[in-house]
């Protein structure tokens, strides 16, 4: 139907890609499951028996059927691809991702708003999180980051501070203009993000039309052993789009959750990993 989304089709597009027999129901033993529909009773309608292992196993792992929400970065999206080097950049790193020009990493990817719970908007003013596996050689290495630069604090012992600011009111559960305006006033280092935050690219037109940025400053080291300190950037190829101001309200209202659409679509997207050197007394300040 011309009015079903692919969220909506999910499962009917999961089937389709399913070829094959789905195999058997099993216990969380991997044991397989004789009878999915029904349990063991004394007689036709008798009370049930607690023999019944299987609808024990079913019920329990029902009853525990919990995952726990992220405290940020709640709401996301995933890709997958690869990482391929163009430049040689071994005079500052010797991991092996690095080596050859032309040499390929699978890599997965998790974009994310930050600040709202799972079942939030993908079109709020808000940062947006990259968090990138590299499955190296040597390993998985981790990099994260936001779309956005720099960052509201420096000091870590102000996270949790800043991140009750962003959630809810724990009193009214709903979200509290009074709590974010007083932490940022109070914190004059925040003015650069709210700059940044609230302009043009406040709101990311999609994951795939965003810049993405490492955040900290890292230190690599060459197979000399000589030490250098760069920061990570992500340069998308799409274009970087943003949703304006005033139509801000009537996509909201209409699309609450199409950004994750990005890891079930076919869109090839590319962005540039660059590297930035600077020196250790600018890291430092």
């Amino acid at each position: 139907m011309a009015s079903r989304d692919p969220a909506t089709d999910q499962l009917v597009n999961f089937k389709k890609l399913v070829k094959d027999s789905p195999g058997y129901i099993t216990t969380k033993y991997g044991a397989p499951v004789g009878v999915k529909t029904a349990i063991q009773t004394v007689g036709k309608n008798g009370p049930v028996l607690l023999q019944d292992v299987e609808f024990l196993d079913e019920i329990s792992s029902f009853d525990r059927e919990r995952i726990p929400e992220r405290v940020v970065h709640a709401k996301g999206a995933g890709a997958f691809g690869y990482f391929k080097v163009t430049h040689d950049i071994t005079k500052y790193s010797a991991a092996k991702l690095f080596e050859t020009i032309g040499q390929e990493t699978p890599i997965a990817v998790r974009f994310s708003t930050v600040g709202g719970e799972s079942g939030s908007a993908d079109t709020v003013r808000d940062p947006r999180g990259f968090a990138v596996k590299f499955y190296t050689d040597d390993g998985i290495w981790d990099l994260v980051g936001n779309n956005t630069p720099i960052f509201f604090i420096r000091d870590p012992t102000l996270f949790p501070s800043f991140i009750h600011t962003q959630k809810r009111n724990p009193a009214t559960h709903l979200k509290d203009p009074d709590m974010f305006w007083d932490f940022m006033t109070l914190r004059p280092e925040t003015m650069h993000q709210l700059v940044y935050l609230f302009g043009d690219r406040g709101i990311p037109d999609g994951y795939r039309f965003m810049n993405g940025y490492g955040s900290h400053t890292y230190k690599l080291i060459n197979a000399q052993g000589v030490a250098h300190w760069v920061k990570f950037h992500y340069k998308t190829d799409q274009d970087e789009l943003s949703i304006k101001q005033r139509i801000f309200s009537a996509v909201q209202a209409q699309i609450l959750s199409s950004f994750g659409h990005v890891s079930r679509r076919n869109d090839v997207s590319i962005m540039r990993l660059v590297v930035q050197e600077t020196r250790r007394y600018q890291s430092a300040r």
